[in-house]
């Protein structure tokens, strides 16, 4: 009887690793192919990316620790591929454990069901975008700024001035931050979460046959 119990454990543990590492795999492919920008609503450097979705599922299907170790290690494979020395990459981290951690806490704590889904989903929305905010006003802009334009905000400014005339660089955290990344992060997150809450329970039927 222990030896079963064993093994059936054992059986668990390994479809459970198989899982993530399929989620992960798709989340990787999403994460590198599949983005676009909206030129005509944001500048073109901000690209919306769906590859968060997977992860959702994961923390949503197996448990909030199993999606944020999806996130992680879709940015850890990235990491080979960075334009931005890992900085990006964290920055990722960082808003994509926001949104997973707080969409499926509030799922497995609440309740499973379509109510406690989209409650969680708006939630991790707000956390994900309060995130990004923080992210880029402390981390990802600086780090622009410093490496990649030399200390100066003229091209960043240069691209925010199509859509607001009026900044510059003394109150450029206030356009980009308040009018920009609010904004598109809420958008990024309402299409994920949209998906997310499309296609779950069909992946869900998918996964327990697998």
């Amino acid at each position: 009887m222990l030896y079963r119990k064993k093994t059936f454990y054992r059986k668990i543990a390994t479809t459970r690793i198989a899982k993530i590492a399929v989620l992960s795999a798709l989340s990787y492919i999403l994460y590198l192919f599949v983005k676009f920008p909206l030129p005509f609503l944001f500048p073109s450097f901000l690209e919306i990316q769906i590859s968060d979705l997977p992860a959702l599922i994961g923390g949503f299907m197996l448990g909030p620790i199993d999606g944020c170790v999806i996130i992680l290690v879709k940015c850890l494979l990235k990491l080979p591929l960075t334009k931005t020395s890992g900085v990006g990459e964290l920055g990722d981290v960082l808003i994509g454990i926001a949104f997973v951690l707080t969409s499926s806490l509030i799922y497995r704590r609440r309740g499973k069901n379509k109510q406690n889904a989209i409650f969680g989903l708006a939630l991790g929305i707000a956390a994900s975008t309060l995130v990004a905010m923080l992210v880029n006003y402390t981390l990802l802009v600086p780090f622009y700024v410093k490496v990649t334009f030399n200390g100066s905000y003229a091209v960043l400014i240069n691209m925010l001035q199509v859509f607001f005339p009026d900044v510059t660089e003394k109150n450029f955290d206030l356009y980009y931050i308040f009018l920009t990344v609010l904004p598109f992060n809420v958008l990024r997150g309402a299409i994920v979460a949209a998906l997310s809450f499309l296609v779950y329970k069909r992946t869900h039927v998918l996964f327990n046959k697998f």
